[in-house]
């Protein structure tokens, strides 16, 4: 008899876990190896969070932001700011001027960003409040930025020691 109840006990564990693993509980932005897949860094965003890419433009040596809105599970680019006009910036956007920086609104959703971080241009990752050294994170190699569903069993295991 004792062994049937051990048995269940098992078993109610296993759907227990199992279930946790699958009921989708929230999101988070994963920051990974573009190369290996390796997860760099795996941080809670909820609907509308902010992640946002600064960076030093390598020709103009100005600022550079482009913003992204959490939604749905994928980014949407919902602003960039630039001071300057150089190589792979819009120069044919509607742009307008605010305290000196050129800014517009872009078009674009993605499921997933792919960024080569450079200490020359010195690649910050924001994320809500908080702020990531691209560049120290990644050791200067390409990333993938994406937007993933976590479940019970991800929060629980994040929340260990």
């Amino acid at each position: 008899m004792r062994v049937a109840q051990g048995a269940v006990l098992v078993l109610v564990c296993l759907l227990a876990v199992g279930g946790a693993s699958a009921i989708p509980v929230g999101q988070a932005l994963v920051v990974s190896d573009a190369d290996t897949g390796e997860r760099l860094l795996v941080t809670p965003v909820e609907e509308n969070t902010t992640v946002a890419l600064e960076y030093t433009h390598s020709v103009e040596k100005t600022r550079v932001l482009d913003a992204y809105a959490v939604r749905d599970g994928e980014l949407v680019m919902t602003r960039m700011e630039f001071e300057s006009y150089g190589a792979g910036l819009p120069s044919r956007a509607n742009v307008t001027i605010e305290n000196g920086t050129f800014v517009f609104d872009p078009e674009g959703s993605y499921e997933e960003l792919y960024v080569k971080p450079g200490p020359v241009a010195g690649h910050r990752l924001h994320v809500g409040d908080d702020t990531y050294d691209l560049v120290e994170l990644s050791d200067s190699q390409s990333v993938r930025l994406s937007v993933v569903d976590r479940s019970a069993l991800d929060v629980a295991l994040s929340r260990l020691p």
